[in-house]
């Protein structure tokens, strides 16, 4: 694909990467080598977004719902993060910010501890802003933001009357970033999955059927300019 022009590159990208267990059952594996596959292609997609001049990348992964798969399935997907976790230094040439977004609350300690290094050491760089959605759902995240507001009316530091849009989205996860421009969802599924709600009001979709352990560079640059095609009105004509 041909260098993508400056102004039609999306500023911020979510990607809802889906397929890792379906990819790992076609070819007669367990659940979590597909889940494996799927950490290095995440890597190699972070990395390919920061060179094409993406700010903002949001990956999926991990929802409040996963908790509900098989427990043998969810330690393997903390055993990765952990993994991931130990190995941050690998962004330092990316120059990658990192930030965990969602209820981190519900991880072991070992866990929040290393996403709080990570984000600590990340704070400095000035390159791609890397947002993974750990324990995240979009309900959740706009439930927070409203009893965070509640609080404020109830201490007398907001008035009633001083909540509005602006003021929500000071309390979401991602405060202080761009919305969502463009989401690519892998694995053939259309919908949100609870990803993003209040971000992606005027985001554009993407779906791909390519399962996320197949999904590649080209399959990244493709999204883009699809997105560059589509003409973005915001409600206006």
């Amino acid at each position: 694909m041909q260098q993508t022009p400056q102004q039609t590159l999306p500023t911020h990208v979510g990607i809802i990467m889906d397929g890792n267990g379906r990819w790992a059952q076609k070819r007669a594996l367990p659940r979590n080598l597909g889940h494996k596959q799927g950490a290095a292609v995440f890597q190699k997609i972070a990395r390919h977004a920061e060179k094409l001049g993406v700010g903002y990348l949001t990956v999926y992964a991990f929802s409040t719902e996963n908790w509900k798969r098989p427990q043998q399935e969810v330690e393997g997907l903390l055993g990765l993060l952990r993994s991931y976790l130990k190995d941050m230094q690998r962004y330092e040439e990316e120059n990658a910010r990192l930030r965990v977004i969602g209820d981190i609350s519900m991880l072991a300690q070992d866990i929040r501890q290393n996403i709080r290094l990570m984000e600590e050491k990340s704070a400095d760089r000035t390159g791609l802003n890397l947002n993974i959605a750990l324990c995240y759902g979009g309900r959740s995240e706009l439930a927070n933001a409203a009893r965070r507001l509640a609080q404020e009316v109830r201490e007398g530091r907001m008035a009633v009357e001083d909540i509005d849009e602006e003021a929500l989205a000071g309390r979401l996860y991602t405060a202080g970033q761009p919305d969502v421009d463009l989401i690519i969802r892998t694995g053939g599924e259309r919908r949100v999955s609870n990803f993003l709600l209040w971000q992606s009001a005027y985001a554009e979709f993407v779906f791909s059927d390519v399962l996320w352990p197949d999904f590649g560079p080209q399959d990244f640059d493709d999204a883009i300019a699809e997105f560059a095609r589509r003409t973005r009105r915001m409600g206006g004509v």
